[in-house]
């Protein structure tokens, strides 16, 4: 599972759109994000820790075994 996704569901945040919305971003964006075809602002990196309760070098992580379990 993509690291944003896996810390998506384990900060407690069911769908792609709360993420947008709690953003200010579109939809499409966290879908993308997830699903490997794009990657985050650096910008958005800390607020997106701070909604899924991780770190940004959580989020950063390449590797699925570094997401918070």
């Amino acid at each position: 599972m993509n690291v944003l996704k896996k810390q998506r569901l384990l900060g407690a945040i069911p769908t792609q759109r709360e993420v947008a919305k709690a953003l200010g971003i579109k939809g499409s964006a966290v879908s993308k994000w997830e699903n490997g075809l794009s990657k985050p602002r650096a910008s958005l990196l800390p607020a997106i820790a701070k909604l899924y309760g991780c770190t940004v070098d959580e989020l950063l992580s390449d590797d699925d075994d570094n997401a918070r379990e």
